[in-house]
């Protein structure tokens, strides 16, 4: 899979110039009406997402000219702050929302966040094209990754050599994703058992700089998004405890199958009992759309089920003809 979404490798992306989004006035969408909606949509959020919001957003703009979307893709970690001082309304996570973020939202606002899942995605481990390993087990990627080996392998894994492997020689060297990123969590969390990382890991701001590192050094290896795959690297399977090896394929993603599989989320400041505002109401309406969940497999993620897309946009009192 070599799919990558289109990235910047600045914090802000911009598809137009744009008003905070306190200030960013609509007129009520009315499909009957003919009106136009006018608006912006601020969003703060997970850098794994940044090109599916980017994408959807420029959808959005040919949709609907007057709306234009700010994103800043700064982490998983910074949307739930900027939902709780309302500087936005609409936080792009790749993983959930912890029971502290939740909390800090609800004694702010007085009723929870609007949880949304809108894409599946998966996390891989990757190693330089070159690199002759199939795969790995949760024990040894564990032991590799981590000082703690929750997972229960004996030793370290310090050298490919441990690893039955005649090239690469020499140390292995780790990269992955810094602390803002649900990335790090979600393999912090499945792959290390809840343990701690070696601290001679190599931290990145996005799983593309993770990719571009071990592209370029046949002793590296680390973890990132599926989608951010390129022609450099290759990922490992996962090797069962039958010895099987389970490639992170889209179905096995879908199922849940793939043990680093994850959903992508959208959390949305919503009071209980009120329309959503029409920016907000017509980009969720394109993000649970067919042609929303297309683009989802264009950048390599995985759309969702027609069922949960639906049920979505029913508890969202979106028209559901789309």
């Amino acid at each position: 899979m070599s799919v990558a979404p289109f990235r910047r490798p600045l914090l802000w992306l911009l598809i137009a110039c744009c008003v905070p989004l306190a200030q960013g006035q609509a007129r009520v969408d009315d499909r009957d009406s003919g009106e136009a909606i006018v608006g912006t949509l601020g969003t703060m959020g997970s850098d794994t997402m940044a090109g599916l919001m980017l994408r959807w957003g420029e959808a959005l703009g040919r949709r609907h000219p007057g709306i234009r979307l700010q994103l800043q893709a700064s982490g998983s970690a910074s949307a739930p702050p900027a939902l709780v001082a309302g500087t936005t309304r609409l936080g792009p996570m790749s993983r959930p929302m912890s029971d502290a973020e939740r909390r800090a939202f609800v004694e702010r606002h007085g009723y929870p966040p609007r949880e949304l899942t809108v894409a599946r995605d998966a996390l891989v481990v990757v190693v330089h094209r070159h690199n002759p390993l199939a795969g790995l087990g949760r024990r040894e990627l564990d032991a590799v990754f981590s000082d703690t080996r929750r997972c229960g392998a004996p030793a370290a894994i310090r050298d490919w050599q441990a690893l039955g492997l005649d090239w690469p020689e020499g140390r292995i060297r780790l990269h992955g994703r810094n602390a803002a990123s649900g990335t790090q969590a979600l393999f912090r969390r499945v792959a290390l058992c809840g343990g701690l990382f070696r601290p001679a890991i190599h931290e990145h701001p996005g799983s593309a700089a993770v990719v571009a590192a071990v592209a370029e050094d046949p002793r590296a290896i680390g973890y990132a998004g599926l989608n951010h795959l390129t022609p450099g690297v290759r990922a490992l399977a996962r090797r069962d405890d039958d010895g099987a090896l389970l490639a992170p394929d889209p179905e096995a993603v879908r199922r849940g199958d793939y043990a680093l599989s994850r959903d992508l989320y959208l959390y949305l400041n919503l009071p209980p009992g009120e329309a959503l505002p029409a920016p907000e109401r017509a980009f969720l309406d394109l993000v649970l759309s067919p042609a929303g969940q297309a683009i989802v497999e264009e950048l390599g993620f995985v759309a969702l089920t027609e069922s949960q897309r639906r049920r979505q946009r029913r508890a969202l009192a979106l028209d559901d003809d789309g």
